[in-house]
């Protein structure tokens, strides 16, 4: 069992985050996934049968110190940290001119600061397995938005995945960056709904997390945007 992969996911208790969780597993890896709301997790737990290779950890993206505890104690169960999926993200609906100020700073915070500090917080591990950083941003990270401050967050982790590629290159420490395009979850929740046109599946979403992960040792593939086909943009 030390010998199998093993792979944390921040923001793994619904969407992308449990379906990569669940394919993962199903794939021979062991994870990890952290939440802010137990119950959730341990919802999540349940669905995928709480096997011995699923560890759950209540954590915010945006605390420093509940992220490093995570890892940590993956760590000292697992033996090792192979892959860290920045996966915790969110929007809050609405554009600079009609949105809710006082809901920016969480978004902001969890959107960049949360993939910032998990980076930090697993580069340790990583540099001893040679492993992988992935982050999930969003085709909002590549195409202008009126007013979408949630399309600005995701400019800003394309960047980071950039600017961490450039850091950890020399280590031997591969960085890829995920940019689905519109996707069935939870997220268009504050929208009042999915918009009508084609929609990926976290599954489908979760099979381009797993096929990252997957590439052989010496291949660093930086930059996966998928959309559904039919997305104009």
């Amino acid at each position: 069992m030390t010998d199998f992969p093993v792979t944390l996911i921040t923001g793994g208790s619904s969407g992308i985050g449990a379906a990569a969780a669940r394919l993962l597993l199903n794939r021979g890896h062991r994870v990890a996934v952290t939440g802010r709301d137990k119950a959730r997790l341990d919802q999540a737990a349940e669905s995928l049968g709480r096997p011995a290779e699923l560890l759950t950890f209540v954590a915010d993206a945006t605390d420093h110190d509940q992220v490093a505890r995570a890892v940590e104690a993956t760590v000292s169960a697992f033996g090792r940290l192979d892959t860290a999926v920045a996966n915790a993200g969110f929007s809050t609906g609405g554009s600079l001119a009609d949105g809710d100020p006082a809901a920016w700073r969480e978004m902001v915070l969890t959107n960049v600061l949360g993939p910032a500090l998990l980076i930090r917080a697993c580069l340790p591990a990583l540099r001893e397995t040679r492993g992988r950083i992935v982050l999930v941003g969003s085709v909002a990270g590549f195409i202008w938005s009126p007013g979408n401050l949630y399309g600005a967050t995701k400019w800003a982790v394309t960047g980071l995945a950039e600017n961490t590629r450039r850091m950890v290159t020399g280590d031997g420490v591969g960085v890829t960056l995920i940019a689905p395009g519109r996707v069935e979850t939870p997220f268009w929740d504050p929208y009042g709904g999915a918009p009508e046109g084609p929609m990926l599946t976290a599954d489908q979403v979760a099979e381009s997390i797993a096929w990252a992960v997957g590439q052989p040792v010496g291949v660093d593939v930086n930059t996966v945007v998928v959309r559904p086909t039919g997305q104009p943009n």
